[in-house]
């Protein structure tokens, strides 16, 4: 029998509130490491407010409220003790739409290592070699290994979003959240991100918010329904699609609301 799979993120109980609003009401879960985990549910329904609190990027906010426990690698994040760099270097995000810096791609991918690095330790051929690796992770280093001085501004979208990946990965992050990091991408740039992340699942914990169901369906191992800031179902993603166990999962999959 093999093992089972590790958690890499846990939620204990986790409330939040934006000033007096609750958006997420004692949230619960276990994401497991190294598989792709969709969140998915109506707009306004937590899906995004959860995916932030992992790297606690909703405390930029001055009026937001957080109750309860989020474990991450083991480590409550909300400890005292626990760097918000360290976090933000083990926990990337993406966005929904590209977000390169308008310099370089080369820059682009050594930004990470130049903020949070001694100068000292940054010899070039480290930073060359983190370039090609990252580049070659998310399939880019073919098309753009001559191009390396190119502004990243002036890439395609999809690429622009394989960049933002890439820019990711030099500092060797654990887990990786996308906030609907196709939204902005035609039919071919969904397929590529979609084909990047089952390259990139194993080494990473992957966890993506989408209103695409299909995608969801075609592109996660286990699936989190939420309604109205509450967990609803976690389950894999073929028996939440196939035989949910909550009826509100059901008339949500088949579009009775939403």
């Amino acid at each position: 029998m093999s093992a089972p799979v590790q958690s890499s993120i846990a939620t204990r109980n986790l409330n939040l509130w934006y000033g007096s609003f609750q958006a997420l009401i004692n949230v619960t879960v276990d994401i497991k490491d190294g598989l792709i985990t969709a969140l998915i549910g109506p707009s306004g329904c937590g899906k995004t407010t959860l995916l932030r609190c992992f790297n606690r990027v909703n405390e930029r906010y001055g009026y937001v409220t957080t109750t309860g426990e989020i474990k991450i690698l083991g480590k409550n994040i909300y400890d005292p003790d626990v760097s918000l760099i360290e976090l933000r270097k083990s926990v990337g995000m993406v966005f929904q739409r590209p977000n390169p810096l308008p310099i370089s791609v080369y820059e682009n991918v050594v930004f990470g290592l130049r903020i949070h690095s001694e100068r000292s330790q940054l010899k070039r051929s480290l930073l060359d070699e983190a370039v090609e690796t990252s580049l070659r992770e998310v399939g880019l280093w073919e098309d753009l290994k001559d191009r390396l001085d190119t502004k990243a501004t002036g890439l395609q979208l999809e690429q622009q979003q394989k960049l933002c990946i890439a820019r990711l990965l030099p500092l060797k992050p654990r887990v990786i959240l996308m906030d609907e990091p196709c939204s902005a991408l035609d039919v071919e740039g969904t397929r590529a991100i979609e084909e990047l992340m089952f390259g990139l699942k194993g080494r990473y914990t992957i966890l993506i918010v989408t209103h695409n169901m299909a995608q969801a369906r075609r592109a996660s191992d286990e699936c989190i329904f939420m309604l109205l800031g509450e967990m609803v179902e976690h389950a894999r993603t073929e028996k939440l699609f196939l035989n949910p166990a909550d009826p509100r999962t059901a008339e949500y999959i088949e579009g009775r609301y939403g």
